[in-house]
Protein backbone atom coordinates (compact mmCIF):
# COMPACT_ATOMS: atom_id res chain seq x y z
CA UNK A 1 0.00 0.00 0.00
CA UNK A 2 1.90 3.28 -1.25
CA UNK A 3 1.61 6.09 1.21
CA UNK A 4 -1.44 7.84 1.09
CA UNK A 5 -3.38 10.76 2.50
CA UNK A 6 -7.74 10.58 2.39
CA UNK A 7 -9.73 13.44 3.67
CA UNK A 8 -13.30 13.09 5.29
CA UNK A 9 -14.82 15.99 5.30
CA UNK A 10 -17.95 14.94 7.07
CA UNK A 11 -18.98 11.29 7.98
CA UNK A 12 -21.48 11.31 5.15
CA UNK A 13 -17.69 11.17 2.84
CA UNK A 14 -16.90 7.61 5.46
CA UNK A 15 -18.15 5.27 2.94
CA UNK A 16 -16.49 6.71 -0.10
CA UNK A 17 -13.01 6.86 2.06
CA UNK A 18 -13.67 3.19 3.52
CA UNK A 19 -14.04 2.15 -0.09
CA UNK A 20 -11.04 4.05 -1.62
CA UNK A 21 -9.02 2.28 1.64
CA UNK A 22 -10.00 -1.00 0.91
CA UNK A 23 -9.29 -0.73 -2.96
CA UNK A 24 -5.29 -0.22 -2.20
CA UNK A 25 -4.63 -2.89 0.41
CA UNK A 26 -2.91 -4.52 -1.95
CA UNK A 27 -1.47 -7.98 0.05
CA UNK A 28 -1.02 -6.10 3.25
CA UNK A 29 -2.62 -7.11 5.81
CA UNK A 30 -1.48 -5.58 9.41
CA UNK A 31 -2.69 -2.13 10.25
CA UNK A 32 -2.47 0.08 13.04
CA UNK A 33 -5.13 2.72 13.68
CA UNK A 34 -3.56 5.89 15.33
CA UNK A 35 -6.00 8.49 16.79
CA UNK A 36 -6.44 10.17 19.72
CA UNK A 37 -9.67 8.90 21.88
CA UNK A 38 -12.34 9.97 19.59
CA UNK A 39 -10.60 10.37 16.44
CA UNK A 40 -12.98 8.46 14.78
CA UNK A 41 -10.70 4.92 14.83
CA UNK A 42 -14.00 2.65 15.44
CA UNK A 43 -15.95 4.65 13.00
CA UNK A 44 -13.54 4.09 10.27
CA UNK A 45 -12.99 0.55 11.40
CA UNK A 46 -16.27 -0.45 10.65
CA UNK A 47 -16.80 1.77 7.64
CA UNK A 48 -13.68 -0.67 6.40
CA UNK A 49 -15.74 -3.84 7.37
CA UNK A 50 -19.32 -2.42 5.72
CA UNK A 51 -16.61 -2.39 2.67
CA UNK A 52 -15.36 -5.94 3.17
CA UNK A 53 -18.89 -6.81 3.60
CA UNK A 54 -19.20 -7.86 7.07
CA UNK A 55 -22.59 -8.86 8.33
CA UNK A 56 -21.26 -8.95 11.98
CA UNK A 57 -22.10 -5.86 14.29
CA UNK A 58 -18.56 -4.16 14.16
CA UNK A 59 -17.79 -2.82 17.85
CA UNK A 60 -14.97 -1.95 19.00
CA UNK A 61 -13.39 -4.97 21.27
CA UNK A 62 -12.29 -2.80 24.67
CA UNK A 63 -13.14 -5.24 26.99
CA UNK A 64 -12.65 -8.53 25.02
CA UNK A 65 -9.47 -7.36 23.01
CA UNK A 66 -10.50 -8.80 19.93
CA UNK A 67 -13.52 -9.15 18.01
CA UNK A 68 -13.52 -11.75 14.66
CA UNK A 69 -15.82 -10.97 11.78
CA UNK A 70 -16.16 -12.92 8.44
CA UNK A 71 -15.57 -10.77 4.97
CA UNK A 72 -18.46 -11.50 2.47
CA UNK A 73 -18.29 -12.03 -1.49
CA UNK A 74 -16.02 -9.54 -3.11
CA UNK A 75 -15.38 -8.05 -6.26
CA UNK A 76 -12.53 -9.76 -7.79
CA UNK A 77 -9.69 -7.46 -6.93
CA UNK A 78 -10.32 -8.29 -3.36
CA UNK A 79 -10.95 -11.98 -3.85
CA UNK A 80 -8.37 -13.27 -1.11
CA UNK A 81 -10.37 -11.09 1.46
CA UNK A 82 -13.45 -12.65 0.24
CA UNK A 83 -14.93 -15.11 3.17
CA UNK A 84 -11.57 -14.64 5.33
CA UNK A 85 -11.99 -13.78 9.00
CA UNK A 86 -10.97 -9.61 10.04
CA UNK A 87 -9.48 -9.52 12.83
CA UNK A 88 -10.58 -6.23 15.04
CA UNK A 89 -8.17 -5.68 18.34
CA UNK A 90 -8.27 -2.43 20.45
CA UNK A 91 -5.89 -2.51 22.55
CA UNK A 92 -6.78 0.29 24.96
CA UNK A 93 -6.96 -1.49 27.98
CA UNK A 94 -3.75 -3.18 27.86
CA UNK A 95 -1.95 -2.50 31.51
CA UNK A 96 1.29 -4.45 30.36
CA UNK A 97 1.99 -5.32 26.35
CA UNK A 98 3.18 -8.82 26.98
CA UNK A 99 -0.67 -9.36 27.99
CA UNK A 100 -1.15 -9.73 23.72
CA UNK A 101 0.22 -13.17 24.03
CA UNK A 102 -2.33 -14.35 26.27
CA UNK A 103 -5.10 -14.02 23.77
CA UNK A 104 -2.70 -15.41 20.73
CA UNK A 105 -1.81 -12.74 19.12
CA UNK A 106 1.22 -14.02 16.97
CA UNK A 107 -1.28 -16.74 16.27
CA UNK A 108 -3.50 -13.93 15.14
CA UNK A 109 -0.50 -11.69 13.06
CA UNK A 110 0.55 -14.69 11.47
CA UNK A 111 -2.64 -16.07 10.05
CA UNK A 112 -2.33 -14.09 6.48
CA UNK A 113 -5.33 -12.34 7.72
CA UNK A 114 -6.30 -9.07 8.05
CA UNK A 115 -6.09 -7.52 11.23
CA UNK A 116 -7.25 -3.78 11.93
CA UNK A 117 -5.33 -2.61 14.97
CA UNK A 118 -6.61 0.06 17.62
CA UNK A 119 -4.71 2.07 20.50
CA UNK A 120 -1.09 -0.01 18.78
CA UNK A 121 1.10 2.56 20.57
CA UNK A 122 0.83 0.24 23.88
CA UNK A 123 2.19 -2.42 21.69
CA UNK A 124 4.56 -1.24 19.39
CA UNK A 125 7.52 -3.07 20.48
CA UNK A 126 5.45 -6.42 18.92
CA UNK A 127 4.22 -5.47 15.78
CA UNK A 128 5.78 -6.95 12.79
CA UNK A 129 7.58 -4.43 10.81
CA UNK A 130 5.29 -5.07 8.12
CA UNK A 131 3.26 -3.05 9.76
CA UNK A 132 1.14 -0.27 8.00
CA UNK A 133 0.41 3.11 9.91
CA UNK A 134 -3.14 4.10 10.06
CA UNK A 135 -3.50 7.90 11.07
CA UNK A 136 -7.03 9.48 11.93
CA UNK A 137 -6.25 13.18 13.06
CA UNK A 138 -9.37 15.58 13.98
CA UNK A 139 -9.06 18.65 11.56
CA UNK A 140 -10.34 22.41 13.46
CA UNK A 141 -13.51 22.07 11.07
CA UNK A 142 -14.21 18.39 12.32
CA UNK A 143 -13.19 16.58 9.10
CA UNK A 144 -10.44 13.91 9.41
CA UNK A 145 -7.31 13.38 8.06
CA UNK A 146 -6.11 9.45 7.59
CA UNK A 147 -2.55 9.29 6.34
CA UNK A 148 -1.96 5.86 5.41
CA UNK A 149 1.98 4.91 5.53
Amino acid sequence: MQPQTINIPTLDHITQAARTFVDNIGDRRLFAFYGSMGAGKTTFIRAICQQLHVTDDVTSPTFAIVNEYRSGILPQHLATLASQPVYHFDFYRIRRPEEIFDIGFEEYIDSGNLCLMEWPELVEQYLPEDTVTVKITEQPDGARLIEIG
